[in-house]
């Protein structure tokens, strides 16, 4: 099954300048954990996705990829 991007965490990030180990930083989890988001490989939970737009000042649906166009 081929991974799908269901997050835009990766790109947020650069937007707003920051890297995925001062989010970990911020949120008190492993880089690694961080890492798996940004990549797509795992999703963080919807709690987790609504304190990380809390962390970046972004609205939580800037954090997902749009279902329609």
């Amino acid at each position: 099954m081929a991974k799908k991007n269901l997050n835009r965490i990766k790109v947020v990030l650069a937007e707003k300048n920051r890297t995925a180990v001062w989010l970990a930083k911020q949120l008190g989890k492993g880089k690694g954990t961080v890492w798996k988001w940004s990549s797509n490989s795992v999703q963080p939970s919807l709690e987790t996705l609504f304190e990380i737009a809390r962390i970046l000042d972004v609205e939580v649906r800037e954090l997902i990829v749009a279902t329609k166009s």
